[in-house]
């Protein structure tokens, strides 16, 4: 039986509140060998409260030695198997602002990026440039034409935007063309199935016209594309859990993935205290909320093992708010590992706790990699954390007789 199945059949509704907190890219390694993890460097005093209270355990996002991306690793939060549901970037961003794709729609990721004289990329974000920065060039690129597909091309947040080919016959399977490192040229856009040679052919077609627009800009003079994928379908939250579900998110992406299972976007915070914000004047009318804070992940993406711990603590800082709130169910997770060292994303399993009445307290003292380990919650695969919170929750029924 489906797990989606189950939950449907053992689903109960009652009054109680689950609080989903991600870490993005929570998870880290130690510097040298017997060193503190990002996390256990961070002072992080009502963590560990939690932990001391609660039971801990480690995540496996999609299984173990697979390396996530942010989509498989949240699907998997949320209980979607990221195997069976294969969600692309561009959908997820496109979702996330509010686009509305149709079946004939393929979307796209795109990335400002710094080329020099030779075509090679010399900064894959642009120097981050900002949204004020970002959104005229967007305009000027939203002007392309393509025979024989429709083109829209909307901004997201700083230096990433969409774009979306709408055509008969378009398939989503063409290769990422960002190259993950500098001095070399972005790549082409190859199909990697015969239903998306039209895809690859467009995406191309894009590429060489946007940067004929872009060409004399200091920093964003080119792109790089990711993420070609179709409009997806989902069973809701609603629908398998019985959960009336908001997201209170910064990033269109994590707001895409969101609504994409059937959860309400919440507010327009751009903090992590405006999120708690949003966190209150919501709370009667919700069972369940994701609340996403982006910005562990970053600091790791950037190599900085030392922003990524005071981004720790910084998200340690308002837990007292949530607290005051008295869930029921509280877990604090991430939805992948992003250590310091590595610069990028990691297969390592990821420290996750739960907070609740009938949580069996286990030996863990605090919140990090090495007490997560020894925890009661063991190592599990992230999928089966949705149906740990219903249980905690007393929002399943008995299985048979």
């Amino acid at each position: 039986m489906d797990m989606h199945d189950l939950t449907r059949e053992l689903s109960l509704k009652n009054d109680s509140k689950i609080i989903m907190l991600v870490s993005d890219g929570i998870g880290g390694c130690a510097l040298e060998p017997g060193g503190p993890t990002e996390l256990e460097a961070a002072n992080t005093p009502n963590l560990d409260t939690l932990a001391r209270e609660g039971s801990c355990g480690l995540s496996i996002p999609v299984q173990p030695g697979i390396t996530p991306g942010s989509g498989p690793g949240h699907l998997g939060l949320f209980g979607y198997d990221p195997l069976k549901y294969q969600i692309g970037r561009g959908a997820l961003e496109a979702t996330g602002i509010g686009f509305q794709l149709q079946p004939k729609d393929v979307a796209v990721r795109c990335n400002f990026c710094t080329v020099d004289d030779q075509g090679n990329i010399t900064d894959r974000r642009a120097g981050r440039i900002s949204t004020e920065e970002a959104a005229p060039l967007v305009e000027k690129l939203n002007n392309i034409k393509l025979d024989g597909a429709e083109v829209f091309v909307q901004p997201v947040k700083e230096y990433r935007f969409v774009l979306v080919l709408r055509a008969a016959g378009l398939g989503g399977s063409v290769a990422d063309t960002d190259p993950q490192k500098t001095g070399v040229p972005p790549l082409d856009p190859k199909p990697l199935g015969e239903r998306s040679n039209s895809t690859a052919v467009l995406a191309k077609q894009f590429f060489e016209k946007a940067c004929e627009v872009l060409k004399g800009e200091p920093k964003a003079n080119a792109l790089t594309m990711r993420g070609f994928s179709p409009r997806p379908s989902l069973p809701t939250y609603e629908e398998v859990y019985k959960l009336k579900a908001g997201a209170i998110a910064v990033y269109p992406m994590y707001k895409g993935l969101a609504s994409l299972v059937g959860m309400d976007l919440l507010g327009e915070a751009k903090t992590l205290s405006e999120q708690i914000d949003v966190l209150e004047q919501n709370w009667n009318d919700y069972d369940f909320f994701f609340i996403h804070f982006k910005y562990t992940d970053s600091t790791g993406e950037d190599g900085n093992f030392e922003a990524k711990a005071k981004r720790i603590e910084e998200l340690d800082a308002i837990i007292p708010r949530i607290r005051s709130l008295d869930p029921t169910v509280l877990t604090v997770t991430g939805d992948h590992s992003t250590p310091a060292l590595m610069k990028s994303h990691s297969w390592h399993p990821v420290p996750t706790l739960i907070h609740a009445p009938h949580a069996r307290v286990d030996r863990c003292q605090s919140f990090g990699e090495n007490e997560a380990a020894i925890g009661q919650l063991g190592t599990f695969e992230a999928r089966f954390l949705m149906p740990m919170l219903l249980g905690h929750a007393g929002r399943l029924n008995k299985f048979g007789a």
